[in-house]
C-alpha cells in the first residue's frame, strides 16, 4: 500500500479511535438518545441537497439506517450513558465482527471458518473476563448494551452486503435521514421533554464541538475516506487496519480521560484482540501452512 493511502488509513483509524472520547464529551452535556438525534441531523442536513440518492429503494436505506445508525448507536451511547468507559466501548464493539459471521451463517447460508470459531471463543472469554468483574467502572448492563450495538452493527453488515456496489458517503448521508425521528421519540419517551428543554438551552461549545466531530469527522470524512481505500485495495489489506481501533480508543481515553482498566479487564481486553486478530489473520495462515504441507 502506498505512503498517501497508509496516511489515510492512519487518519480514519484516529478519528474512529478517539471518537469514543469525543462522545463521552457530548454526554456529559446531552442525554443519549438526543445527542444520537443529533447528530445524525447533522449528517443528513444540508448535505441530502447536495449529494444524490444513492439507487437503493427506500426498504434498503430505512434497513440501513435502523440498524447502522439508530440500532448500534442508540445502545452505544446508552451504554456509555450507563457506564461503559469509551476505551473499552471501542474495543467491545469491535464483537461485530463476530455477530456478522454469525448472522452470515443464520441468514446467508455462510460456512463458519474454523479459524473465525476460535476466534470467537477466544473473545467471548474475554468478554466474560470483562464482565465477570462486578464493579462501578463496567456496570453489566452496559456491557450488555455495547454488544447489542455490535449486533445492529453486525446485521447492518449483512444488510449493505446486498447492496453491491454503491457510493457510501450517499448511502450514510441519505441513510442519516432515517434514525433523527425515532431518537427524538426516545428521547421523548426516555428522557423527557424537561431534560430535553434543559440540554438544549445549557449546551456548551464543547458539547456543539463534540456533535460536528462527531458528524463530519468520525461519520463523513471516516467513511469517505475507508470507501476510497476500499476502491483502491483488496478488503482483505484494508479491514486489518479496524483492528487498530481500540488501540487508539484505549489509548486515547487512558491519555484524555484518565481510562484504566483493572488487571482482570486488561487481561479480557488481550484475549479479545486476540479472538478479532485470530479471525482476520487465521485463515491466511491457515492456508500458508496447508500449502507448505502439501
Amino acid at each position: 500500500m502506498p505512503l498517501k493511502d497508509l496516511l489515510i488509513a492512519l487518519v480514519v483509524i484516529t478519528v474512529w479511535g478517539v471518537n469514543f472520547v469525543v462522545i463521552k464529551v457530548g454526554l456529559d452535556d446531552l442525554p443519549p438518545m438526543l445527542l444520537g438525534a443529533l447528530r445524525f441531523i447533522l449528517v443528513a442536513l444540508p448535505a441530502v441537497f447536495l449529494i444524490k440518492r444513492p439507487n437503493l429503494p427506500w426498504r434498503w436505506l430505512i434497513a440501513y439506517g435502523a440498524t447502522i445508525s439508530l440500532g448500534q448507536f442508540a445502545f452505544l451511547f446508552q451504554a456509555m450513558a450507563s457506564g461503559m468507559p469509551p476505551g473499552l466501548a471501542s474495543l467491545i464493539l469491535q464483537s461485530q465482527a463476530f455477530f456478522t459471521l454469525g448472522f452470515a451463517a443464520l441468514f446467508l447460508g455462510e460456512r463458519l471458518r474454523p479459524a473465525s470459531l476460535l476466534g470467537l471463543l477466544v473473545a467471548a472469554a474475554g468478554l466474560a473476563l470483562i464482565g465477570s468483574e462486578h464493579s462501578s467502572h463496567v456496570p453489566l448492563i452496559a456491557l450488555l448494551l455495547t454488544l447489542c450495538g455490535g449486533a445492529m452493527w453486525g446485521m447492518g453488515n449483512i444488510i449493505t452486503r446486498r447492496f453491491g456496489s454503491v457510493n457510501l458517503m450517499a448511502l450514510v448521508v441519505w441513510g442519516g435521514l432515517i434514525p433523527p425521528l425515532p431518537f427524538l421519540a426516545l428521547s421523548w419517551g426516555l428522557e423527557g421533554p424537561e431534560r430535553i428543554s434543559h440540554a438544549l438551552s445549557h449546551i456548551g461549545w464543547g458539547t456543539v464541538a463534540a456533535l460536528c466531530f462527531l458528524a463530519y469527522a468520525s461519520t463523513m470524512l471516516g467513511y469517505t475516506l475507508w470507501s476510497t481505500l476500499l476502491s483502491r485495495h483488496p478488503a482483505g489489506k484494508v479491514a486489518p487496519f479496524s483492528l487498530l481501533v481500540p488501540v487508539v480508543g484505549l489509548s486515547s481515553s487512558a491519555l484524555l480521560l484518565d481510562e484504566r482498566l483493572s488487571a482482570l479487564q486488561g487481561w479480557g481486553a488481550l484475549l479479545v484482540m486476540l479472538g478479532l486478530l485470530v479471525n482476520v489473520f487465521g485463515p491466511r495462515l491457515g492456508q500458508r501452512l496447508r500449502a507448505a504441507i502439501c
